[in-house]
């Protein structure tokens, strides 16, 4: 069984939307559990889950009501009631395409692969450095993490393994808190990209520094700038590298506001 958490708030406009798309995998609708956490709405979106489990019968659906905590804090109370025997992060402004679940499925059950942890492209978007295809494959590594994210949450899907030799998302980070998870998980466990776009994101739009948490840069910056502390306090980078980090994630953050800045402009003349 596949386990589905989906943290949501105030999300009245696409959770349906994100619920649809589970109920057209083409593994089908027995073969999933989907814990939805309601993260302190202040809208309707409640109300339309509520309508959408009775009008949904056959899908097993929990909604779970917590007082808002943030992204991580909701992942982590849908990830530690799951039980199934993978688990699968789906935004409430996302959307997986039919097969996707299929797909994933068929390289984490393959014996010769050994894989753990496997993502998918979104949105058509290419795999960049410093990421390299092999057999439709991509490996992700701890280093490679430290320079470039590809894994969005809701095209990961991991084993239930991971949950035992790494724990949970860090409750209080908002920011750059998949990255960190993803770190931590690269300790003990192998990681892949899938070659293929699976994932339709907050509707397809470029999303980094535009919509989403990720649109307030400042904060994110915040946040990488926190992972790399945590990785330095837990020996996983020595000093220099710490430094060099630090310094790559401001000129990072001064490179990404310039081109946001291009791309408002682009869009507003």
């Amino acid at each position: 069984m596949v386990s589905v958490i989906i943290p949501i708030y105030n999300a009245e406009k696409t959770v349906v939307n994100a619920l649809n798309s589970i109920k057209a995998q083409t593994i089908g609708i027995e073969n999933f559990e989907i814990i939805i956490i309601n993260d302190g709405s202040t809208d309707t979106s409640k109300i339309i889950v509520e309508n959408y489990q009775k009008e949904n019968p056959k899908m097993n659906i929990k909604l779970v009501e917590q007082v808002n905590g943030g992204v991580s804090k909701a992942r982590n109370t849908g990830l530690k009631i799951a039980k199934g025997d993978y688990m699968a992060l789906l935004d409430a402004d996302d959307e997986w395409l039919p097969e996707k679940i299929e797909k994933q499925l068929k390289y984490l059950l393959d014996d010769n692969l050994k894989i753990d942890f496997l993502a998918t492209r979104r949105n058509n978007n290419e795999i960049l450095f410093p990421y390299k295809i092999i057999n439709h494959l991509a490996e992700i590594t701890f280093e490679k993490l430290l320079i470039r994210n590809e894994a969005q949450p809701s095209t990961v899907l991991f084993k239930r393994k991971i949950l035992e030799n790494t724990g949970f998302f860090n409750d209080d980070q908002r920011y750059a808190e998949d990255l960190n998870y993803w770190m931590k998980i690269s300790e003990n466990n192998t990681m892949y990209i899938l070659d293929e776009s699976l994932l339709i994101a907050d509707g397809g739009k470029r999303t980094f520094g535009v919509s989403g948490l990720s649109a307030n840069l400042s904060a994110m910056e915040k946040g990488f700038q926190r992972n790399i502390k945590e990785m330095y306090a837990a020996k996983r980078i020595h000093l220099t590298k710490y430094i060099f980090l630090k310094l790559f994630y401001k000129a990072k953050y001064v490179l990404l506001l310039s081109r946001t800045f291009y791309y408002k402009q682009k869009t507003t003349n």
